[in-house]
């Protein structure tokens, strides 16, 4: 890939999915019971934070996704306003479509990051082995990844 050469789409932040009255009113009801719980047992402080963290839960659960862009060119990765060099890349696993496993095609950089160090990129089919390609090109690694059972876990809650 030259210099100038570039990939670029935009995707959501994230997959959207509608919450229901029903869902609030569960959020709701969790984070109340385990507040006076919290205090029956004088744990005033745990108590605040439940309180805390519940009410910026459901505000976060009424977030909608924002529109980001990607961006792949000669010199690494575009993710929104960062980005990556080839050189900080130490892996990628490109996740092709699967509807029976519940797949969506994915990009996934291993970044030296030590937060959150895997990357998971949301890309269009069609694109998968031509991102394949220019990331072997570059002499990055393929290595297969997954998305994080914690991904998973708040998918299965409806975030």
């Amino acid at each position: 890939m030259d210099e100038e050469e570039k990939l670029s789409w935009t995707a959501l932040e994230y997959e959207e999915k509608e919450k229901s009255t029903d869902w609030f009113w569960a959020l709701g009801v969790v984070i109340i019971a385990s507040a006076i719980t919290a205090i029956i047992y004088n744990n005033y402080f745990f108590a605040v934070v439940i309180l805390l963290s519940g009410t910026l839960l459901g505000i976060f659960a009424k977030k909608k996704p924002a529109l980001i862009s990607y961006e792949l060119n000669g010199r690494g990765v575009r993710i929104g306003e960062n980005f990556y060099p080839y050189e900080g890349i130490k892996a990628f696993y490109v996740q092709n479509h699967d509807r029976e496993k519940g797949h969506k095609p994915t990009l996934f950089l291993k970044s030296e990051r030590i937060f959150m160090p895997i990357l998971s990129i949301p890309i269009e089919n069609e694109w998968t082995e031509g991102i394949k390609e220019i990331l072997l090109e570059k002499n990055i690694q393929e290595k297969e990844m997954r998305e994080h059972m914690s991904e998973k876990i708040m998918e299965s809650l409806g975030f």
